[in-house]
C-alpha cells in the first residue's frame, strides 16, 4: 500500500478527465497494469465504497502516476473531480495480466472501446520510449471523436511496426472508418488472424462480444488478455 496526493487534472476527452499523482518512492509498474485506488477522507460513500480499480494510463518511466476515468455522477467520482491539489489517496498495487508479452516474434492485437484506452497509452508510450520491436495493430473504437481520449497523441506515436485504426461508429462526418470492431474489420489488417495475442479492454458488452469473436476465430484463450472497464 502507497500514499499519494494529488497534482492536477485536466480533461482528455468529452466527460473524460485525467488525474495525476506523485509517484511514490519504490513504486514501480509495468505498462498495462492496474492498482486499487482509495479515497483516504471522504464523505459518505455509495455501497461500492471508497475503493476502485483504475488502470494506470501512464508509461513506467514518467515520472508521475496518471489515470483517466470518464465522469459518472458516483459518489466516488464526485469527490475525485472536486479534490484539492494535495489530496492524498491510498494505491493497492500494481496487479494485472494486461503487459505485453516478450516474444517479439509475435504481433500484438490491441482492441480497446472508450475509455477501455487507458492500458493501451501505456503500452504504446512504453514501447515507443524503449523502441520495443513488436509489431502491433491497436483498433480504436468510439461513437464520436471527440469521445475519444488521447486520439491525437496515440496518432503522433504511430510508426512502422505500431499501427492506429480508429473507428468512430456514430459520426457521420469522420472520414475514417465507421464499422464496429468485427472479424471483417480485423482481416483487413491483421494478415493472420490466429498469429497475434490479442488484447481487449472496455465495457463489459464489448469485451465479451470480442471474446466470443476471437474464439470463433480459432485464438485460444492464452493468446487472449482483457479488462473490462465499469462506469462507478
Amino acid at each position: 500500500m502507497y500514499e499519494v496526493a494529488l497534482r492536477r487534472r485536466e480533461p482528455v476527452a468529452e466527460g473524460t478527465l485525467a488525474f495525476y499523482f506523485d509517484k511514490p518512492a519504490g513504486f514501480s509498474h509495468e505498462a498495462g497494469q492496474n492498482a486499487i485506488f482509495t479515497l483516504v477522507e471522504s464523505p459518505t460513500m455509495d455501497a461500492a465504497g471508497p475503493s476502485r480499480p483504475f488502470t494506470i494510463a501512464s508509461a513506467p518511466h514518467e515520472p508521475e502516476l496518471m489515470i483517466a476515468t470518464r465522469m459518472r455522477d458516483s459518489a466516488f467520482k464526485r469527490y475525485l473531480a472536486a479534490a484539492a491539489p494535495g489530496t492524498k489517496l491510498q494505491i493497492d498495487g500494481p496487479a494485472g495480466i494486461m503487459v505485453l508479452h516478450e516474444d517479439a516474434s509475435r504481433p500484438a492485437v490491441f482492441l480497446a472501446g472508450g475509455i477501455g484506452i487507458t492500458p493501451f497509452l501505456a503500452m504504446a508510450r512504453d514501447a515507443a520510449k524503449r523502441g520495443l520491436p513488436h509489431d502491433v495493430s491497436l483498433f480504436y473504437s468510439n461513437r464520436r471523436p471527440q469521445d475519444a481520449a488521447f486520439l491525437a497523441e496515440l496518432e503522433r506515436l504511430q510508426r512502422p511496426n505500431f499501427r492506429l485504426i480508429s473507428t468512430m461508429t456514430a459520426a457521420p462526418d469522420w472520414r475514417g472508418e465507421r464499422r464496429l470492431i468485427s472479424r471483417e474489420l480485423l482481416a483487413e489488417h491483421v494478415p493472420d488472424l490466429r498469429a497475434p495475442i490479442y488484447y481487449f479492454a472496455g465495457p463489459p458488452g464489448m469485451t465479451m462480444a470480442v471474446q466470443g469473436m476471437l474464439a470463433e476465430l480459432g485464438v485460444a484463450e492464452e493468446d487472449m488478455r482483457s479488462e473490462e472497464f465499469y462506469g462507478y
